[in-house]
């Protein structure tokens, strides 16, 4: 069964003076301050697109690697996953990088780091964002 889910952004002004709210329309947990400069450069409080993005990517990447890891016979004791969404101004957003830290007993490192590739690959976040470089580092911990 398919699912939608929604988020609402209400913005005032201009782009470099303006700032505006994004609320977590489904989940409700919430509603976030936005501006240029959030975005651009310091948050200070702040969220921003990429941020959103890293959040989204974050957990959908640890979702697959969970999965796959558990399919294979080896379910994970704990998954860290970190996004890092890079935005150049003018250019828009440059690269991702994911960092995974996992337990997973009875697992090699290869299989893990395979494993890995593979929720890079099929990850929906992954799969939605194909036109951005994403970068992985996996690191399999006792």
């Amino acid at each position: 069964m398919a699912t939608t889910r929604t988020a609402t952004t209400q913005w005032k002004g201009a782009l470099f003076d303006g700032s505006g709210t994004v609320s977590l329309d489904s989940s409700g947990v919430g509603t976030f301050e936005v501006t240029w400069p959030s975005r651009a450069e310091e948050p200070n409080g702040k969220t921003s697109p990429e941020e959103l993005i890293a959040a989204a990517h974050s957990s959908c990447f640890s979702m697959a690697l969970s999965n796959g890891l558990a399919k294979a016979g080896t379910p994970p004791q704990t998954i860290e996953t970190k996004a890092e969404v890079t935005f150049q101004p003018g250019q828009g957003i440059t690269g991702i990088v994911i960092s995974v830290r996992a337990q997973v007993p009875g697992i090699s490192a290869e299989e893990f780091q395979k494993a890995a590739e593979t929720a890079k690959e099929n990850c929906p976040v992954s799969k939605a964002l194909a036109g951005t470089t994403i970068t992985l580092n996996a690191e399999l911990i006792g």
